[in-house]
């Protein structure tokens, strides 16, 4: 399956996003090495081992305990000293360690979270599924000094980001 361009299942409900999509969207995010990046939505920790190839600093937040345990455990097997795997809290994001320069969701919200737009730097970009829980526009935000400018960039399908300011649990 590693060389099929498809959603994977990796227990609880949640998938791995198709490679043409983790590519898409990192691509989107115009990352420099310098960067520190959230991720929301850990999953297996493969995006977040993709990032830390990039950036010198990744903070991946996932909501389900198994899910973090198993990712922070590839993280450490692999060598991945760059990634801090974070079990999430009902609020969006990871706070602690804003702000950041990139912000890149794994699950589909029904809104734009102004929560993560509030935790970037002006300049900072996020990228992040919205629309239905069956169908959303991968979006991408810039933040500028006062505002942010929104662009899509095409249809997708993910999970339900759940917390507050998105999908209920």
């Amino acid at each position: 399956m590693a060389y099929e361009n498809v959603p994977i299942l990796i227990g609880e409900g949640q998938t791995i996003s198709q490679p043409l999509i983790v590519a898409l969207m990192i691509d989107a995010l115009e990352l420099r090495r310098t960067d520190q990046v959230l991720e929301i939505g850990t999953g297996s920790g493969y995006q977040a081992a993709l990032l830390s190839e990039i950036v010198d600093k990744v903070i991946t937040v996932e909501r389900i305990p198994s899910l973090a345990k198993t990712a922070r455990d590839r993280m450490q097997s692999g060598g991945y000293k760059k990634v801090d795997v974070v079990d999430a809290i009902q609020e969006l994001g990871w706070q602690q360690s804003a702000p950041y320069d990139a912000i890149i969701v794994a699950a589909g919200a029904p809104r734009l979270p102004m929560g993560l737009i509030g935790q970037l730097i002006s300049g900072g970009r996020l990228v992040v599924p919205v629309g239905s829980r069956d169908n959303q526009e991968l979006t991408k935000v810039t933040r500028t000094d006062d505002s942010y400018l929104v662009r899509t960039l095409g249809g997708c399908r993910f999970v339900p980001l759940i917390g507050e300011g998105a999908w209920p649990a």
